[in-house]
C-alpha cells in the first residue's frame, strides 16, 4: 500500500491555548458572547487571565482525525464541509508528538487492512499557538477567523470559545457560527456582494457589520437591513498574492467619495474602510499602500457625515512556519503603517481576516495511491503516473491550475473521478 502524506491548507482552523498541567481543561480562553466589543481593540481579558474553556476540555495536546470522503453517519457530525466525517472526541498526542506524527501512525495501522479511504489529522495544538502567535505579533488587531478558510465544527468550537471574531461570506457561515452561541456582535458578514435573501438572514439575527462596495449593494441593504452598520470594501493592489481578489472586489479610491454620499443619502451607516491584499500575499509592503489609501477612505468618509471608526486589514498573511516572508516581517510592516497612518489615538478600531495563517500548517491530508503505470511517450521517454483517491474536486481544490515555477518532476497525479477538464495536480 502507497500514501501520499502532504501538509494541507485545506479546510480548518483553530486558536491559541496554552496547557494547563496536571488539568483535564487546557484552553486559556472564554469570554461569554458579549464580553468583545464588535471590533475590540485588544486580547480579552479573559483570555489574557488563562480563564478555562466550558464545555471544552482537552487533552495537553490534542489531534483530530477525520475521514475525507464518504457519508456523513451522525447528524451530530454533519458539521463542516460536504463529505466530511468529523468524529466527536479527540486523541491525546503523546509528549512531542506531532499532528504529522499520528497521520504517519494512522497509515501504518491502515496498511494491512481494507480500509484505505483519505484522511485528515488537525493538530489541534498547533492551531492553538497560532493565534497565540498571531495576538503577540499584532497586538492592535481583533482576528475575525475567515470561516470559508476551514469552517470545520472542532475549528469553529475552539474559536468560538478563544473569543475571536468571525468572517463569514454567506448564510451558510452565518448559521454555522450563530449555532455556536456567538454574538451577532462578533461577526462581519464580510461579502460585498450579497444575495438579497443573505441580507435578510443577517438583518433577522442581528448581525450588523457588513461591506459593501458599490451603489447596488446600497440599496439592497437599504431595503432589506437599513440598521446595517457597513463598512467600505476598497479596491487594493494584489498582484503579488497567489489568489487575487481585486479583480472581484473592492471599489477604487476614486469612486469612495460619490459611494459614501449615496451612503449617507440612503440614511445609511459607514462605520469603516476594508481591503484585503489577496491570499498568501508575497509583498509585506502591499500592506502599506493599502493602509494608506484606507486613511484618505476614511477621511472622505468622516467629510460627509459618517462616524468612521473601524479598519480592517483582511488576510493575506503567510500560513505556514518559516515561509518567506515570515508572519513577523508582515507584522513590522503592518504595525508601522498603522502607526503612522491609524495611532492609538485616533481611536480607529483595527480587525483583520486571517484564515490561511491559523489553518495551513495546522492540517495533514493523507491520500492512498490507488494505481501506478508506466507511460511510454514519443522519443522513448518513460513517465509515471499516480493515481489518488482524492483529487483536485476534493481536498486538493485548494491549489492553483495555473502554471507556477517549481522544479520539474517526470510524475503526474491523477484523482480517482474521470473528469476531463483537471487532468493534473
Amino acid at each position: 500500500m502507497n500514501f501520499l502524506l502532504r501538509l494541507a491548507s485545506v479546510q480548518l482552523n483553530l486558536t491559541n491555548t496554552q496547557c494547563v498541567q496536571g488539568n483535564d481543561c487546557i484552553f486559556e480562553p472564554t469570554p461569554s458572547p458579549d464580553v468583545m466589543d464588535p471590533v475590540p481593540g485588544a486580547v480579552p481579558a479573559a483570555v489574557r487571565m488563562g480563564t478555562r474553556l466550558p464545555g471544552l476540555c482537552l487533552a495537553e495536546d490534542s489531534a483530530v482525525v477525520s475521514g475525507v470522503g464518504g457519508p456523513v453517519r451522525d447528524p451530530e457530525e454533519s458539521q463542516g464541509a460536504p463529505g466530511h466525517r468529523w468524529p466527536k472526541e479527540l486523541i491525546t498526542l503523546r509528549p512531542g508528538e506531532s499532528g504529522r506524527q499520528l497521520a504517519l501512525e494512522k497509515i501504518r495501522e491502515l496498511s494491512d487492512s481494507d480500509h484505505k479511504d483519505p484522511f485528515m489529522v488537525a493538530d489541534l495544538g498547533l492551531l492553538a499557538s497560532r493565534h497565540q502567535t498571531f495576538l503577540r505579533a499584532l497586538p492592535r488587531v481583533a482576528p475575525f477567523y475567515a470561516v470559508k478558510c476551514n469552517s470545520s465544527p472542532w475549528v469553529l468550537r475552539v474559536l468560538a470559545a478563544l473569543g475571536t471574531g468571525f468572517d463569514c461570506a454567506s448564510q451558510v457561515e452565518l448559521e454555522q457560527v450563530l449555532s455556536l452561541g456567538v454574538s451577532p456582535s462578533r461577526i462581519i458578514y464580510a461579502n460585498p456582494c450579497k444575495p438579497v435573501s443573505h441580507i435578510k438572514y443577517a438583518a433577522r439575527h442581528g448581525v450588523q457589520l457588513l461591506t459593501f462596495d458599490s451603489e447596488e449593494e446600497l440599496t439592497k441593504v437599504a431595503q432589506y437591513h437599513p440598521e446595517a452598520r457597513l463598512v467600505l470594501r476598497l479596491w487594493v493592489q494584489d498582484r503579488n498574492s497567489t489568489f487575487r481578489l481585486s479583480c472581484k472586489f473592492g471599489a477604487r479610491l476614486e469612486a469612495c467619495e460619490h459611494l459614501l454620499k449615496s451612503a449617507r443619502d440612503l440614511g445609511l451607516a459607514v462605520v469603516g474602510v476594508s481591503f484585503h491584499v489577496g491570499s498568501d500575499c508575497q509583498d509585506p509592503h502591499s500592506f502599506t499602500q493599502a493602509i494608506m489609501d484606507s486613511r484618505r477612505a476614511l477621511d472622505m468618509g468622516r467629510g460627509v457625515g459618517h462616524d468612521m471608526n473601524i479598519l480592517d486589514i483582511g488576510g493575506g498573511f503567510p500560513g505556514v512556519e518559516g515561509s518567506e516572508p515570515k508572519f513577523e516581517e508582515v507584522a513590522r510592516v503592518i504595525d508601522a503603517a498603522l502607526t503612522q497612518h491609524f495611532p492609538e489615538e485616533s481611536g480607529v478600531q483595527v480587525m483583520a481576516e486571517p484564515g490561511r495563517f491559523y489553518a495551513e500548517s495546522v492540517f495533514t491530508a493523507a491520500v492512498c495511491i490507488i494505481a501506478k503505470k508506466v507511460v511510454l511517450e514519443p522519443g522513448g521517454r518513460r513517465k509515471l503516473l499516480y493515481y489518488l483517491n482524492e483529487s483536485h474536486y476534493g481536498v486538493f481544490r485548494i491549489f492553483r491550475r495555473e502554471p507556477v515555477p517549481r522544479v520539474p518532476i517526470v510524475v503526474k497525479v491523477r484523482g480517482p473521478l474521470c473528469g476531463a477538464g483537471i487532468s493534473r495536480a
